[in-house]
């Protein structure tokens, strides 16, 4: 399946039937409270899972996929991905792994979102963003601005902080914008690590 920027891959509170392997692109994950506030709860490159609740009787989804690239994903039906669970064990262990990763990550998320504050849990963010398979072994990761609506939501913060970070980041020297987004991989790193 493709899909261009902004198209929903599946909503939040519809039928979860099936589970999806990106092939390449990126989707952001979302959910929105009962009063309407959005958060942005995962970004996910190639080679990730996506909608496996499926396969533990997830009947309807808790979270919303948006491709935020152009974005091509296999789309695999929850009873032929159970016996292909069954029957492949190479698959197993590559869904294994995958979803061990993204409850290493979760909890990591957890923990800075509890004892971080917000320059510190952005400066992450950031980390994780340039750490997408793409960028594995830059110094420097380029990759498209994100709004920073979209940072905030990722944060757990205001956009007018944001926009403050970010800019005391250029004025550092973290990061560089003109269009996209240059991390500086190493000095930004150094800034997590020592407050």
């Amino acid at each position: 399946m493709n899909f261009r920027k902004g198209d929903k891959i599946y909503l939040q509170g519809s039928p979860a039937d099936a589970i999806y392997l990106i092939q390449s692109g990126k989707v952001k994950m979302t959910v929105v409270s009962t009063g309407g506030k959005e958060a942005v709860i995962g970004m996910l490159a190639a080679r990730n899972f996506l909608g496996e609740g499926a396969l533990v009787g997830q009947t309807i989804r808790v979270s919303t996929a948006t491709a935020i690239a152009p974005t091509t994903l296999f789309r695999i039906e929850k009873k032929a991905m159970a016996r292909a669970l069954l029957t492949q064990p190479n698959l197993s262990e590559k869904l294994i792994a995958a979803l061990l990763v993204r409850n290493i990550d979760l909890e990591e998320d957890l923990c800075d979102q509890l004892f971080n504050h917000s320059e510190k849990r952005l400066a992450r963010v950031l980390l994780k963003l340039a750490r997408l398979p793409q960028h594995v072994g830059d110094e420097d990761a380029m990759m498209p601005m994100l709004s920073h609506e979209t940072l905030a939501e990722m944060v757990g913060t205001t956009r007018s902080r944001i926009t403050y970070f970010m800019n005391k980041f250029r004025t550092m020297g973290l990061i560089n914008y003109n269009g996209e987004l240059t991390i500086r991989m190493e000095l930004l790193t150094d800034l997590v690590l020592h407050d």
